[in-house]
C-alpha cells in the first residue's frame, strides 16, 4: 500500500510538472499530459507490440550480462589469482564505451535485435562484474575464517559467504545496468530496424508527431519501473531484504 501511495504521488508530481511546462512553454513540439494520454490510448494496438519488442530485447540482455558478469566478478574478488587475470583485461576495456560496438554488430548480426541484445549484455556484463568484485573483496574476512574453524571448503565459503552476502549488491548492480541498458537499447533501435520503441519514438519525431513520441516515451518509462519493481521484488524474497 505504501509503495502504491509512493507511485501515486510521483505520478502526480510528475504529471502537474508536465502541465505547467506545456503551459508555459505552448508549443505543439511539448503537448500536455491529457493529449498524450489520448494519443497512446488511441495508437495502443501500435504501440503494444513494440513495447513487446523493446521489454523482450532488455531483459535477454540483462539475462546474459548478468549471468556472466555476476560469476566472473564474484570469482575474481574472492581469488587473487582470478584477480589479477581479469582486472588488467577489465581496466583497458570497461572505460570504452559500449555503444562504440553497436555498428561492428550490426556488421555480424545484422540490424535485427540479435545486435541489440548483444550490445545490451555487454555493457551489463562489464558493470556487473565490476560490482560483484567490489562486493566480493568487502566481504568480511572473520566471517569466511569461522567458515573454514567448522571444516568448510574454498567452495564453501564461497557459496555459503560470499554470494549471500553479495546478493544485494547484484540487484543494486542491476538497476544500474537497466538505465544503461534502456539508453543504449533506445540508440540501438532509433539507428536501424524497423521495430522496438526506440524506432517508435523517432519515427514519431520524423513525422513532427509529437503527442505520439511522447506516448512511447511514456510506455518506455513504465517498462524501466516494472523491472524495478521486478528486481525489487526479487531483492525481498531472495536476500532477506523488507
Amino acid at each position: 500500500m505504501r509503495r502504491a501511495l509512493g507511485y501515486a504521488w510521483a505520478t502526480a508530481f510528475v504529471l502537474l510538472c508536465w502541465w505547467l511546462l506545456a503551459l508555459c512553454v505552448s508549443s505543439p513540439a511539448l503537448p500536455g499530459p491529457v493529449r498524450t494520454v489520448q494519443e497512446l490510448a488511441a495508437n495502443m494496438d501500435s504501440l503494444l507490440p513494440q513495447a513487446a519488442i523493446t521489454l523482450e530485447r532488455l531483459v535477454a540482455g540483462l539475462a546474459v550480462g548478468t549471468a556472466l558478469g555476476a560469476p566472473l566478478g564474484l570469482l575474481a574478488g574472492s581469488s587473487e589469482r582470478v584477480d589479477r587475470w581479469v582486472s588488467p583485461v577489465l581496466y583497458v576495456l570497461f572505460p570504452i564505451p559500449k555503444v562504440v560496438f553497436l555498428p561492428v554488430l550490426f556488421v555480424f548480426f545484422g540490424l535485427g535485435g540479435q545486435a541489440k541484445v548483444l550490445l545490451i549484455a555487454i555493457a551489463v556484463f562489464f558493470q556487473t562484474m565490476v560490482t560483484m568484485r567490489d562486493a566480493a573483496r568487502e566481504v568480511p574476512s572473520g566471517i569466511k575464517d569461522a567458515m573454514r574453524s567448522l571444516g568448510g571448503n574454498r567452495w564453501c565459503v564461497f557459496a555459503h559467504v560470499t554470494v549471500p552476502l553479495t546478493l544485494p549488491y547484484l540487484f543494486s548492480a542491476l538497476r544500474v545496468s537497466t538505465g544503461t541498458a534502456v539508453a543504449i537499447l533506445f540508440i540501438g533501435e532509433s539507428m536501424a530496424g524497423s521495430t522496438g520503441l526506440g524506432y517508435y519514438i523517432m519515427h514519431s519525431w520524423s513525422m513532427l508527431e509529437y503527442a505520439r513520441m511522447f506516448s512511447g516515451i511514456v510506455v518506455l518509462a513504465v517498462l524501466g519501473v516494472l523491472l524495478y519493481e521486478l528486481f525489487d521484488f526479487a531483492e525481498r524474497h531472495l536476500a532477506n531484504r523488507r
